[in-house]
């Protein structure tokens, strides 16, 4: 059952959305600022089952950017009891890099769920090659904060940094089918389900 919350961070009004499901967790804190992110945490928990939780900003033409390790739990019921729900958490993100136009850096402190997903990524949508190497993957994009959600569930978890082109398609918040297909194969896999 579909639950909301409004929440208040840095001054900022947004609108939290849980759907609980299932052991893995989709999240998306900047769904309103990295366009398909929330859209993409909806579709892939779903075709799961999964738990997804996700935070907008409805109605604002400018949504304010807060990193993720300061929209830690303590500011929202729903993320409380979202990590408490989930094992591994997947968190959505988008970049913005020129110079990496296509790729997918996966984050955070579970490498080895990053390795399931980079390799779901290169069966499903080679176009959009992973790095796992957290040497390789931006400073800024590595998800390893203590305080970000991303590594706050049991288990911790992956923050998945997708290109515009991985996460948009058609000039809409649409993500690309192979991209759909490959984190919900990977997802999938970190669940136990069958491929």
């Amino acid at each position: 059952m579909t639950r909301t919350e409004p929440v208040e961070i840095e001054g900022t009004p947004m609108v939290a959305t849980l759907v609980p499901g299932g052991e893995i967790g989709l999240l998306a804190l900047h769904g309103s600022n990295e366009g398909g992110t929330a859209e993409l945490a909806d579709l892939v928990a779903r075709r799961c089952g999964a738990t997804s939780l996700v935070f907008t900003q409805p109605g604002v033409r400018q949504p304010v950017h807060i990193p993720s390790a300061r929209m830690a739990a303590d500011h929202c019921v729903l993320l409380r009891e979202f990590l408490e729900r989930v094992s591994v958490t997947v968190s959505l993100h988008g970049h913005m890099r020129p110079e990496a136009p296509h790729t997918v850096f996966l984050g955070g402190g579970n490498r080895a769920a990053a390795r399931v997903l980079a390799e779901a990524l290169a069966a499903e949508a080679p176009q959009f090659p992973a790095v796992t190497d957290l040497a390789a993957v931006p400073a800024d994009l590595r998800g390893v904060h203590p305080r970000n959600p991303v590594n706050l569930s049991h288990l911790g978890g992956v923050q998945v940094e997708l290109p515009l082109l991985a996460r948009t398609s058609g000039g809409a918040d649409i993500p690309p089918g192979v991209v759909a297909e490959a984190l919900t194969a990977g997802v999938r896999r970190l669940s136990g389900q069958a491929p």
